[in-house]
């Protein structure tokens, strides 16, 4: 009770700047139907707590079992086993995202189980190199910049209009299922090195298994084709509450079978693991399995506030301010949406608490917190400027990478990995329910293009936390030896006022 108790409190301080923010909007700049606002606030309990829950349960069952799952398999004589072994787990939990089938839903020309099965083949080919990463000691920075080159080729043989959603690909696939399991993971494989580097290569794999379904998805592209994606519809609005309390109860069964479906594959490995290497005891199984519990419940009242809810005050509130000559507001509105928008993902609750036990504490979660806000609300200030006047998203996220790339340099290799993992865990199901539909609003009523122009806002809400997590630990680092070089230079000056006072005080006989 006490651990909801924490969970709730930070639940709260996440969701309520959010919907405060809304709300004034909502009075202001643009105004909304009553309707609207019903579902809306309707939509922030649930997500507060469906947060709570899902990152007690996190905590309590997938944590622990991707931990079991990493450190088994790294302790395998068979290492052909363990690499088809993380195949697999890729496939599996990256089929079972919600976040994906949100976005396979707007590519009509590519079927939902193509679109969706090709994403899981490049996370799990990705998550063996992760794993060969893990056991090798390779540095981080020089896989990402081979990789990146390689995604950089595949775009420039990909369908134009096309190339926005094969980079937001790489976000919704690390989602809230996907980060705490595979971040345990990596946790897992790395604690069985022991070395000094193994807490540093223990980040990374959620950066890794990001780059796989872009280009995954722009091999897709370059052989479907793919024509430009229908328009997402805003949601039934409700005239009273309750209107509003029957559009969330018949929306409720419809969540809890989609997760339900994502779930499966989870508590079939859970299941057949246990079986074969009888790791847990049964206190450990009973904390597992209410943990599990715990997740799923949070995780369907969660995608049920933030679908229901959310989305549409999202589109209608970008459809307000690009109306008339309000058009832009779009941009330090969509900065201070993005500032506190990225509080609420749950999986940043996730990263923040594993990068504060495995720095034990020298890299704060306020730290992180504060990267990740700052470079959420540039990304999606970047992204409204691209709406309004057009510029295609290739001006941002070359610069982008190339300079996050450049910074990793001169950053220590942990950050690096906590920077490029903050990009996958930032780019939840918050912006794919909440900032993805503002930007499609506002993009509508502009009359631009929405393959184009509205999407490719995940892409940049994952790419912007890679600079200003590392540009935290540049100024961390250069801190910290500016620390030390004072600290020396007092030591010796203490040094010197003890051999003068022993000299006047007749030196030996004072001894």
């Amino acid at each position: 009770m006490k651990q909801l108790l924490e969970r709730l409190k930070e639940s709260l301080y996440s969701v309520l700047p959010i919907t405060a923010i809304v709300l004034v909007l909502s009075i202001s700049l643009a105004p909304l139907d009553s309707g609207v606002m019903v579902v809306f606030v309707m939509g922030s309990i649930l997500l507060i707590g469906g947060m709570s829950l899902f990152a007690l349960g996190a905590g309590m069952s997938m944590q622990p079992l991707g931990e079991g799952i990493g450190i088994q398999l790294n302790k395998s004589k068979k290492v052909w086993l363990s690499l088809l072994c993380c195949f697999a787990l890729g496939l599996l939990i990256t089929v079972a995202e919600p976040d994906l089938t949100v976005l396979a839903e707007q590519i009509p020309s590519v079927p939902n189980m193509v679109l969706i099965l090709s994403v899981g083949v490049g996370v799990g080919i990705f998550l063996v190199i992760s794993m060969l990463r893990t056991l090798k000691g390779w540095a981080l920075n020089y896989l990402l910049i081979g990789f990146y080159l390689l995604t950089a080729v595949a775009a420039c043989f990909a369908p134009a209009d096309f190339l926005p959603v094969g980079f937001d690909s790489g976000g919704v696939t690390t989602g809230p299922i996907t980060v705490p399991f595979i971040m345990a993971l990596g946790a897992g494989m790395a604690s069985i090195r022991g070395d000094k580097h193994a807490g540093e290569d223990s980040f990374g794999l959620i950066a890794l298994c990001s780059v796989g379904p872009i280009l995954s998805v722009l091999l897709l592209s370059i052989f479907y084709d793919p024509q430009p994606a229908s328009e997402v519809p805003v949601l039934v609005e409700a005239a009273t509450t309750l209107d509003a309390f029957k559009l969330f109860s018949h929306s409720l069964p419809h969540y809890a079978e989609e997760v339900l479906i994502a779930f499966a594959p989870m508590v079939g490995v859970f299941v057949i693991f246990q079986m074969v290497f009888r790791r847990y005891t049964l206190h450990q199984l009973l904390r597992i399995c209410l943990g599990l519990l715990y997740t799923y419940v949070g995780l369907v009242c969660f995608l049920t506030g933030a679908n229901v809810g959310f989305m549409p005050a999202g589109q209608l509130l970008g459809s307000s301010l690009a109306d008339g000559g309000t058009k832009y507001w779009l941009l330090p509105v969509g900065a201070v949406i993005g500032f506190f928008t990225v509080a609420a993902e749950p999986a940043v609750h996730v990263l923040k608490k594993q990068v504060a036990e495995v720095s034990n504490g020298r890299i704060s979660q306020k730290s992180i917190s504060l990267g990740l806000s700052i470079g959420v609300s540039i990304s999606v200030c970047l992204s409204m400027a691209r709406i309004v006047w057009g510029f295609p998203i290739q001006y941002f996220l070359i610069p982008g990478y190339i300079l996050s790339l450049a910074i990793s340099f001169f950053v220590p290799h942990i950050y690096t990995g906590i920077a490029f993992d903050s990009g996958g865990v930032a780019s939840g199901p918050m912006t794919t329910t909440f900032i993805l539909p503002f930007a499609l609003g506002a993009c509508r009523m502009l009359g631009g293009n929405i393959m184009t122009d509205a999407f490719g806002i995940v892409a940049m809400v994952a790419m912007t936390p890679l600079i200003t997590i590392q540009l935290i630990g540049l100024f961390s680092e250069i801190r910290h030896k500016l620390h030390l070089k004072h600290t020396a230079g007092r030591a010796v000056d203490d040094e010197d006022d003890v051999i003068l006072y022993y000299e006047d005080m007749g030196g030996a006989q004072y001894e």
